[in-house]
């Protein structure tokens, strides 16, 4: 006679394991005995999507806990994909991931809800939960949750930032920020932080000027802190999209408070290195893996 069932605990058995527990998928090999786990589910908001991240992972070292990086893609908080390091990387062959795992150094790029699905600081509650999954899995993958450093690029720089200098949590190795917003609450062209239609108001839910205390919370600039890890912040100095002003606001907001950062400018480089070559967006990818190496 087959098993009976309840209704209720039907509802339990049919949903997918979650993430905590569900097993983890098979890996595929790349070139260099790199390893990549792609969609793995790391967390399950509810009303909307499950969250996913995928896994780059160095060849296996048995025993060996690898450095972390934890990537957070652009897209000005509303688009984007979590395997995506914007426009200049997207035909290395290797990709930047793999490269970085084929430096020894696992790599995390994290799904978190976009500003259509909810509102700020939701965004940084889906990288803090990420953390928190990687953390319970970490013997599993291969990581050591106390080298974690967080890289973002554009809104995920943004991103990245407050996450680093988020009180209360793990502490970060380190933040490597690539043209990320640092202020939400001053104007700087093309940003007028009155407007209502900005990606920093469908972000906040409001133009930052009609929520100040919001605006700010946002702003990394205004977050900074002594007890904050390194940051690594390049900026193009054309930059028509997020004003490199905001790179230097923010780190000199750290140099003020006491934390550790390295500025680095590019001449003539616009929003997602437009403008650059391929020879110097190489160097910013080297000398940003370099500090991951430094304080990882």
């Amino acid at each position: 006679m087959a098993d009976v069932v309840t209704p209720g605990g039907l509802r339990e058995l049919i949903p997918a394991p979650h993430p905590d527990v569900a097993p983890l998928p098979p890996a595929t090999a790349r070139p260099c005995g790199v390893r990549t786990l792609r969609g793995v589910p790391y967390a399950e908001p509810a009303g909307v999507r499950p969250l996913e991240l995928d896994l780059w992972l160095p060849a296996d070292a048995p025993g060996a806990a690898r450095p972390l990086v934890l990537f957070v893609h652009g897209g000005a908080w509303r688009r984007g994909r979590r395997d995506d390091m914007g426009p200049h990387t997207r035909a290395w062959e290797p990709g930047p991931f793999e490269r970085l795992a084929a430096a020894g150094i696992a790599v995390a790029c994290v799904d978190y809800r976009l500003s259509g699905e909810a509102l700020f600081p939701a965004q940084l509650d889906d990288l803090r939960a990420a953390l928190r999954w990687l953390t319970l899995r970490a013997a599993e993958v291969g990581v050591d949750p106390e080298r974690v450093v967080v890289w973002g690029e554009s809104a995920g720089g943004h991103l990245a930032s407050l996450l680093a200098l988020a009180r209360g949590g793990p502490r970060l190795a380190g933040a490597v920020v690539w043209y990320g917003p640092a202020d939400l609450t001053t104007p700087r062209p093309p940003f007028d932080p009155a407007d209502p239609a900005t990606p920093e108001a469908l972000l906040l839910g409001a133009a930052p000027a009609d929520v100040p205390e919001r605006a700010v919370a946002a702003s990394p600039s205004r977050q900074a802190h002594a007890d904050a890890p390194p940051f690594f912040v390049v900026h193009g100095e054309a930059d028509t999209m997020v004003a490199h002003t905001h790179g230097r606001d923010l780190a000199a907001a750290l140099r003020a408070a006491g934390a550790p950062v390295e500025l680095r400018t590019v001449p003539g480089a616009d929003h997602g290195w437009h403008g650059a070559d391929g020879t110097q967006v190489r160097e910013i990818f080297d000398a940003s893996l370099g500090f991951v190496r430094r304080v990882g």
